[in-house]
């Protein structure tokens, strides 16, 4: 009975194979059994079920953050309970603009991709030349340096495309960030006489920086490295698509472990927003009152090493999850490198292919880390945003408007 199953099993994955194009039987080596099991059957179905848990808890913990906030974070005028929407009630058409930018970006990265395979199976292929193209005759030197070109002139327009969108990203967030500052120096002024109004310094100075950083890249950078991301794998599907399957494998455990660890890193950063507006309210008691001695030294240098404790946390647990992710991407190059030259001995791919698929991976892992990088900036602003707007409502600042000349009103406007 049990033998019929893993026979089963096996016919089950050989016919399943075969969507991938790719269809064999006992010839084929031992060690490529287990390979093409994990690539077409088991990591694709880890990755749905991972997937589906994700979206459905992402769901739930969006629901719940929303109600939450709704409940009485938002008090700042001028600003939404949400970051999200705070973000797109100053930068709307902005944000089209830049995902516009953004959307340019992917047909010029396929070419980058596919000229450097044309050129290694086309062009340095001699057995084909001379030959007519639009009524000239082109010889293998003169192909060579047509498409060396345009890959060239690809390169060029992918680095300009980068840099005005980088440019274009760096004008939203200052100008967002000065408009934050603004609204929240506003709302700080309405109770000039506050005991707590110290914080004031370390929220306008520090806690808001990362905020205006983020404006910018809200919806621009998923769409842009969520793109990328598809335009290579769309890439590496149509050399292989086995191989397009096999720069997925680790992307369940990527899932599953770094969002994990990164919870734990957003715990500290809410513990070190606390302990640096601690440390504020207590130097801001010692300039208002007399020292009278090591008696006022005591509570700082405890806060000191409080914070050189969280922030150790942090450091560690940042650098494990860079290392843990720099890891099982590598693992990713250890199966082209062999079933991939598997396949090019036994003629299923051609060389020019298989090398494409590397370079086209060695760019895969970048827009991957950007989005993890994405994650964790968004955790970390969410929560930056939440404790000021949790501030101003902790301590129910009145809704008077302090009296502010007509130029800063403008100013502020704008």
């Amino acid at each position: 009975m049990a033998l019929s199953l893993v026979e089963e099993y096996h016919r089950i994955v050989h016919d399943y194979s075969v969507l991938f194009g790719y269809q064999y039987d006992g010839a084929a080596p031992d060690w490529v059994h287990p390979f093409i099991h994990l690539i077409v059957v088991l990591a694709p179905a880890v990755l749905s079920v991972v997937v589906s848990y994700l979206l459905i808890v992402g769901a739930l913990r969006y629901f719940r953050r929303t109600r939450a906030v709704n409940a009485g974070c938002a008090s700042i005028r001028g600003l939404d309970a949400g970051l999200f929407s705070s973000v797109l009630r100053y930068s709307k058409k902005l944000q089209g603009l830049m995902i516009m930018l953004s959307l340019m970006a992917m047909p010029i990265l396929y070419l980058t991709l596919e000229l450097p395979k044309q050129i290694v199976n086309n062009a340095l292929d001699s057995g084909r030349f001379p030959f007519d193209l639009f009524g000239y005759e082109i010889d293998q030197v003169a192909f060579l340096m047509i498409l060396s070109g345009l890959y060239l002139l690809a390169i060029m327009l992918n680095g300009l495309n980068k840099y005005a969108l980088n440019v274009f990203k760096g004008y939203v967030a200052e100008r967002f960030l000065r408009r934050f500052r603004l609204l929240v120096y506003r709302q700080w002024r309405n109770d000039p006489g506050s005991r707590d109004q110290s914080e004031i310094v370390p929220i306008l100075a520090q806690e808001v920086e990362p905020i205006g950083g983020f404006a910018a890249d809200v919806l621009t950078l998923p769409i842009l490295q969520g793109g990328t991301l598809a335009t290579i794998l769309l890439f590496m599907f149509i050399q292989d698509p086995v191989l397009g399957a096999a720069a997925l494998t680790v992307l369940p455990i990527q899932l599953v472990l770094l969002p994990t660890l990164q919870r734990r890193v957003n715990v500290l950063s809410r513990v070190r927003i606390k302990e640096m507006r601690q440390l504020g309210r207590q130097l801001s008691d010692q300039l208002h009152a007399d020292f009278d001695g090591p008696s006022r030294l005591a509570p700082t240098g405890a806060n000191f090493r409080e914070l050189e404790r969280v922030r150790r946390q942090i450091f560690r647990l940042k650098f494990f999850i860079k290392a843990l992710n720099n890891f099982l991407t590598a693992l990713t190059p250890f199966l082209f490198y062999s079933l991939g030259g598997y396949f090019v001995i036994e003629g299923r791919i051609s060389l020019g292919a298989l090398v494409a698929v590397l370079a086209a991976h060695k760019d895969f892992s970048a827009p991957l880390k950007e989005l993890f990088r994405y994650y964790q900036t968004l955790e970390d602003t969410r929560i930056r945003y939440q404790e000021i707007t949790r501030f101003f409502s902790q301590y129910r600042f009145p809704t008077k408007v302090a009296q502010v000349s007509e130029p800063t009103f403008r100013i502020m406007r704008a």
